[in-house]
C-alpha cells in the first residue's frame, strides 16, 4: 500500500524488504536501511509517485519491480531465501501469499482489502472477492507484529487467530483511532469557533491561521490518547489469562444491558471459553480491544445521563481536551460549547478505562451498588489524593529505558491501589464525595506518609518493601520511582491511618507506626498475605476474597483507633503492650489460631473467615 507515505517514513532503520500495491511488486532481498529510506523519502515528495520511480541502483542483488500483470515473476535466490520459495518463477499472486508469509519482523498494512482472515472462515465468508487470490490465514503468518495504517486488512477472526499463534497486533479502528481523534478535535474547535465567526467577531483567515498555528499540539493531543488507549490493551494482556474470567463476566453483562453482541465481534463463545480455560489462555489484544471499547460506551452512556459534566472538578476536563491557544484566547466561551456534556463525559470515560480497564467500572457498580457518577468522583478523589498522574509520567519516562513488561507491571500496581482506594471512598464516605475537599482534606497526610514510609513501616511489610525496592532497581528502574513503585501495596492503608490520625489527633507518622506495629503483633501482615494468594475462580469468588481484604483493614484501623485512644506515647511499642497486657486472652486466641494456620494445609477462606473472627474479638472488646 502506501509505503511512500507517513507509515514507512517514522524510522530511518527499516529496511523493506517487499511490498506490493495493485500495480507492482517490489522485491528488496537485503536492503540499505539509511539509502532506501531517503528514497521512499524522495518517492513521498513526488506527485502521483509509483514503484517505476524507484531507482533501481538501490535495489540489492536478485530484487526488482514486477508488474502484477505479468504472467510469472523469475526468483533469483535471494528472493527464494527471503520467501522461502523453492521454484525459480512463480504467478504474481504467489509471489504475494509468499510475501503475506514471509518470516518478518513487520507486516504493514497501508492499502486497502482484507488481506488476511481465519482458518475457520471461507473467503466468501470476508466478502472482498478482488483479493481472495492472495489471502492467507491469521495461523499462516510469519511477521512477529502487525500495523495497520488501512482498514479492514484482516478479517477480526483472522486477528485473533494470528494472535492466538504468537503474533502482534491490535485491530484496525485502534491502529487507525488517529485520524478519527484528530477530526474530531478539529470539529469540535470549529464548532467552539463558528459562533464567533457568525457574530463577526472572528474572521475567516484569522481562524484558519490559528487552526494552522495548532498543528503541532493538535498532533501532540492526539497522539498522547492513542498512547494510553494502546498502553491501555498492553496492561491488559499481561493480565489476560489470570484476568480471563473477569474479561468473560464484562462480556456477559454488556450482552445483557444491549451493549454487546458477541457473536457479532467474534469474542469466545461458551465453548471457547472452556477450552481457553484449559490452556491457561485469556483475551487476545484483538479481542481486548473490542471490550475496552464496549465499556467505553457503556460508561460514556451512563456518565452523559448523570451530573458528571456539571462536576466542578471534572469539568476541567473541558480544558485539557483543547489545545493550549484556545484555552488561553477563548476560556469565557469554553463553558458554552454545544458539545460541552460530550466531551467531558468522554474524557473522564477514557481516564477511568484506560488506566483501570474495561472491569473496573462495572465490578464497583456490581459490588457496591454505586451509581457510575459516585464511582468517577471517588475514583478522581483517590487518582488527585496519591498524586497518581506523577507517578504514570514517571513510568512512561522510563519507555525504552527499561523493559516494556516492568512498566506493564507497574501500572498494573497503580491500577490496584486506585481500585481499592475507591472502594474504600465508597465505603467510608458515600455521601462525601466532593473531589475540591476531599483532595484538600487527605492529600498532605498521605503525600506525608509516603514520603517517610520506609521509616514507619515494620518487620515483614518492611522487609517486603526494601525486597521490592530492590528487585525494580535491578530491573534498571530509577530508586526515585521503585520506591513509589514498592510502596503502593503498603500504602492501601493510608487513607484509614490518616483519617485515624486526624480523628484521634496525632501525628500521621506517630498513628502508622502503631498500624504498622501492631499488625505485625498480632499477625495481621500474614493474613493479608494469605487472603492475596487466594486462588479464585469466577466472579463471586473474587468478590468474596475483596470482602475478607476489606473486613481486616477495616479490624486493623478500629484496633489501631482504640491503641491511640489511650493517650499520646511517644513508642508506640509502648503504647501497643499498654493496650495488649489487658487483653492477654484475645492476644492469645489469635496466635493459636494463625499457629494453626500456618502448620496446616494451605488457608482457604473459611479457615480465613475463622481468623478475622479471632480478630474482632479482639476488636469489639
Amino acid at each position: 500500500g502506501d509505503v511512500f507515505g507517513n507509515g514507512m517514513l517514522q524510522s530511518s532503520h527499516i529496511r523493506l524488504v517487499a511490498a506490493f500495491n495493485h500495480m507492482h511488486i517490489f522485491l528488496d532481498p537485503n536492503p540499505d536501511a539509511a539509502s532506501t529510506y531517503k528514497e521512499r523519502q524522495r518517492l513521498f515528495n513526488l506527485p502521483r509517485s509509483t514503484w517505476e520511480d524507484y531507482s533501481r541502483k538501490l535495489i540489492s542483488k536478485g530484487g526488482g519491480v514486477f508488474s502484477r500483470t505479468a504472467k510469472s515473476i523469475p526468483l533469483s535466490p535471494q528472493v527464494q531465501a527471503l520467501l522461502a520459495m523453492k521454484a525459480s518463477s512463480a504467478t504474481p499472486l504467489e509471489v504475494i501469499r509468499a510475501i503475506l508469509k514471509a518470516p518478518v519482523d513487520l507486516l504493514w498494512n497501508g492499502g486497502i482489502g482484507t488481506y488476511v482472515k481465519s482458518s475457520r472462515e471461507s473467503h466468501a465468508d470476508v466478502g472482498d472477492r478482488t483479493n481472495d487470490g492472495v489471502r492467507v490465514n491469521g495461523n499462516e503468518l510469519r511477521a512477529k507484529v502487525v500495523g495497520e495504517g488501512g482498514n479492514l486488512g484482516f478479517s477480526q477472526r483472522g486477528r485473533i487467530e494470528y494472535a492466538l499463534n504468537g503474533g502482534r497486533l491490535n485491530t484496525d479502528f485502534i491502529d487507525n483511532s488517529g485520524g478519527v481523534n484528530c477530526s474530531d478535535l478539529e470539529v469540535n474547535i470549529k464548532i467552539l469557533l463558528n459562533p464567533m465567526m457568525q457574530a463577526d467577531k472572528l474572521k475567516r483567515g484569522d481562524r484558519d491561521r490559528l487552526l494552522a498555528s495548532m498543528t503541532d499540539e493538535v498532533a501532540h493531543l492526539v497522539l498522547r490518547n492513542n498512547y494510553l488507549q494502546s498502553q491501555a490493551i498492553s496492561t491488559l494482556e499481561t493480565h489476560a489469562a489470570e484476568r480471563f474470567s473477569e474479561h468473560i463476566h464484562v462480556v456477559k453483562v454488556l450482552q445483557q444491558s444491549g451493549e454487546l453482541d458477541p457473536a457479532l465481534e467474534y469474542l469466545p463463545d461458551d465453548e471457547e471459553v472452556q477450552d481457553r480455560r484449559k490452556r491457561a489462555r485469556g483475551l487476545t489484544r484483538p479481542e481486548l480491544a473490542i471490550v475496552l471499547a464496549y465499556s467505553k460506551i457503556w460508561l460514556n452512556t451512563k456518565l452523559l445521563q448523570s451530573d458528571v459534566p456539571e462536576d466542578p472538578y471534572l469539568s476541567k476536563e473541558l480544558e485539557r481536551y483543547f489545545p493550549s491557544a484556545i484555552r488561553k484566547r477563548y476560556a469565557r466561551v469554553l463553558g458554552r460549547h454545544r458539545l460541552r456534556r460530550e466531551i467531558i463525559a468522554t474524557a473522564t470515560t477514557n481516564s477511568m478505562v484506560n488506566r483501570m480497564g474495561p472491569v473496573f467500572a462495572l465490578r464497583v457498580q456490581e459490588d457496591t451498588g454505586a451509581e457510575t457518577s459516585k464511582i468517577a468522583r471517588a475514583y478522581t478523589i483517590a487518582r488527585e489524593v496519591f498524586q497518581m498522574r506523577e507517578l504514570w509520567r514517571a513510568i512512561e519516562s522510563l519507555d525504552n529505558r527499561v523493559a516494556a513488561e516492568t512498566q506493564y507491571a507497574m501500572m498494573y500496581q497503580t491500577a490496584r491501589q486506585l481500585r481499592h482506594m475507591t472502594y474504600w471512598f465508597l465505603a467510608h464516605h458515600p455521601h462525601m464525595l466532593d473531589i475540591d475537599k476531599s483532595v484538600s482534606r487527605l492529600a498532605p497526610g498521605v503525600a506525608k506518609l509516603a514520603e517517610h514510609l520506609e521509616q514507619v513501616l515494620s518487620g515483614s511489610e518492611l522487609n517486603r518493601y526494601r525486597d521490592n525496592v530492590e528487585h525494580l532497581k535491578e530491573d534498571r528502574v530509577p530508586e526515585s520511582i521503585a520506591v513509589r513503585i514498592a510502596g503502593l501495596t503498603p500504602m492501601h492503608a493510608a487513607l484509614d491511618i490518616v483519617e485515624t490520625a486526624q480523628h484521634v489527633g496525632v501525628d500521621v507518622l506517630y498513628a502508622a507506626r502503631t498500624y504498622f506495629a501492631l499488625g505485625e503483633r498480632l499477625n495481621l501482615d500474614w493474613i493479608r498475605e494469605q487472603i492475596e494468594s487466594l486462588a479464585i475462580d469466577g466472579h463471586w469468588q473474587a468478590v468474596a476474597r475483596g470482602t475478607l481484604r476489606d473486613n481486616l483493614y477495616n479490624l486493623q484501623r478500629s484496633l489501631v483507633g482504640k491503641v491511640l485512644a489511650r493517650g499520646n506515647s511517644k513508642d508506640p511499642a509502648h503504647a501497643i503492650d499498654g493496650w495488649l497486657n489487658k487483653r492477654q486472652e484475645q492476644l492469645d486466641f489469635i496466635r493459636r489460631t494463625v499457629t494453626d494456620m500456618r502448620t496446616s494445609v494451605a488457608a482457604d477462606f473459611p479457615t480465613l473467615s475463622v481468623a478475622l473472627q479471632a480478630v474482632r474479638r479482639m476488636a469489639e472488646q
